[in-house]
Parts: structure tokens; sequence; C-alpha cells
């Protein structure tokens, strides 16, 4: 078969013959490309049109076949994923964490689990002792206002651990008042459960951390209701004893004040005043002087010093 000049190869089968072709100027990323096909199976070879002058005959010694090439798109299919994405691979939320601060009692061996019961008491049902702001805050921490809500619950948590040390010495187990009070911050049981506290029996009052679990509650509802720490005996003081001791008192403020978690926080950079346009003070206007007539001596004149050297 012979094909002239401007006549485009569309396709060709070779049944068992050997086709030559030969050109002036070859296509090398199409030939690449048909030999690729060629030996992935695919029996179409596929070549643009030829340009007049690119053309040359081609012959072959086998039948050419006029029968429609299929489709190179329909000889390929689509490849199989073993495994299908279900749904979009979405990192965990992580927990929230509560930073636990430095209390007290930390040279107590309960010290590390009564910090976090304090601390996760406060988080869920002592959130009113976090946003309100006692009227005698500032004598007691004077950071609190500027605090965040991890802050201002190390504080209260810093507060019944500083207390249980007046009430119980940090013994769980302490019964106090004949049998009326129990635990670390001694909690009558008729007050926890008037509180709907967890705990309300002098048994299970024992137990340090639903001690403090109580105590949040009571603290949560008259710190609200009052809004002081220990003013006029009101607010903490209504329910605790060493409140009403200005020895213990002051005891009490003295080491919740000197606390990191007490301290003001920095909430905004502090902005540096904008420099002026230049460090070097302003040069003082020079006066012009009277031209001084020796000047004018031609004999003073700087000798005339040349550009350039002649060549």
């Amino acid at each position: 078969m012979e094909i002239g000049p401007g006549w485009p190869i569309w396709g060709a089968v070779v049944m068992g013959g050997v086709m030559r072709v030969s050109f002036k100027r070859a296509d090398k990323l199409a030939i690449a490309l048909c030999a690729t096909l060629a030996a992935s199976g695919v029996s179409l070879v596929a070549l643009p049109a030829l340009a007049a002058d690119e053309t040359t005959p081609v012959q072959t010694t086998s039948e050419t076949v006029s029968k429609p090439a299929p489709s190179v798109l329909s000889t390929m299919t689509a490849p199989a994923f073993t495994h299908p994405v279900l749904a979009s691979p979405r990192p965990l939320p992580r927990p929230y964490e509560i930073k636990m601060p430095k209390l007290r009692w930390k040279s107590q061996s309960k010290g590390p689990a009564w910090t976090r019961s304090a601390m996760k008491a406060v988080a869920s049902h002592g959130q009113a002792l976090v946003r309100t702001v006692p009227q005698d805050i500032d004598s007691w921490c004077p950071g609190y206002r500027s605090q965040d809500a991890n802050g201002r619950a190390a504080f209260w948590s810093g507060l019944l651990s500083t207390l249980s040390y007046h009430e119980s010495t940090w013994r769980e187990t302490a019964v106090g008042g004949g049998g009326l009070w129990y635990g670390l911050v001694q909690i009558a049981p008729p007050t926890a459960r008037l509180y709907k506290c967890q705990a309300g029996t002098g048994e299970a009052l024992k137990n340090g951390e639903m001690n403090l679990s109580c105590a949040v509650r009571i603290m949560n509802r008259t710190v609200a209701r009052d809004q002081v720490v220990s003013r006029g005996m009101r607010g903490v003081a209504a329910d605790w004893g060493p409140f009403h001791s200005e020895r213990k008192r002051e005891d009490m403020r003295r080491w919740l004040a000197a606390q990191p978690f007490c301290r003001p926080m920095l909430t905004s950079s502090p902005i540096p005043v904008a420099r002026p346009g230049s460090m070097a003070p302003p040069m003082p206007e020079i006066p012009v002087l009277p031209v001084i007539e020796a000047f004018a001596d031609p004999r003073l004149e700087a000798p005339e010093i040349p550009l350039s050297r002649p060549f």
C-alpha cells in the first residue's frame, strides 16, 4: 500500500508481515508511544497526520484490514483498588489536658491524686467558681483577674490544699467534733447530702478525692452567692472554721498569693514606642557668614586639579 503526501495514517494492523516506515523527520514522541502500546499488547497504532513534505511511500507485505479499529480507551481498564477509602482519614481530637499545679500538699503521697481530683471537680461542677471574680480576690490572688480558666481552677484547688492542712493536717480519715465532721476538709454528712454530693456518709467522706469533690460543690454555690472569698465571714468562710482565725487565714492568704497561678498574666505584647526617623539629635542650623575679602585673593585659591590625565 502506498500513501502519498498529505495522507494521514489512522491505523494499520499487521497480520504476520513486516511494515517498514521511513520519514524525513519522525515525531519521536509518537513513535515512543506506539512502541509502548505495542509492548502492552494493544494492536492499534495511532500516528498523527503527516505534512506533505514528511510523507514517503509505505509498503507492507501483509493484508491491510479496513475494519474500524477499536478506541484506545476501550482497551484500558481502571485500576482495581484492593483497599478502598471508606472515609476521610481525619485525626482524632486530642483530649483537653488540664495543667496540674504544685499545691501545698505536694509532699504527701496522695498529693498529686488530690490535685487532679480538685482540678477536675472545678472543671466539671465548679464552673461558677471560675466565672466569679470575688470582691476581695486581689488580697488572696493578685493575678486572678488576668488568669485563664486553668489558672483560676488552680487557685480554688490551692485554696483547698491549704485549707485541708488547717482542718485535718492532710489526713483524709480524720474525724472531728465527736463524729460530726469527716475527711480532708471536715465536711458533715448532712451538709454533703444538702449539696447533693456523691459522698453522703461519714465513711464516704473519708475518701480524699470524694471529699474534695464535695467541697467544690459547696464552694461553687457559696462563692457565687456572696461574691467573696472570706470578707465578712461569707463565701468560703461561711462553712469552714479556719477562716475565722486571723492567724490561719493570713497563713492561707500568704501562701496562695505567692504561687505562680496568682501572678498577673501578660495578656498582650508590649509594643515599643515608634522610633524617630533619625537616632541622632537634630543638627543646629549653620548661619551664613559674610564672605571675607581675603579669600578673594587669587594667591589663596586652591590650584585647579584636572579631572583626567591627558592621553
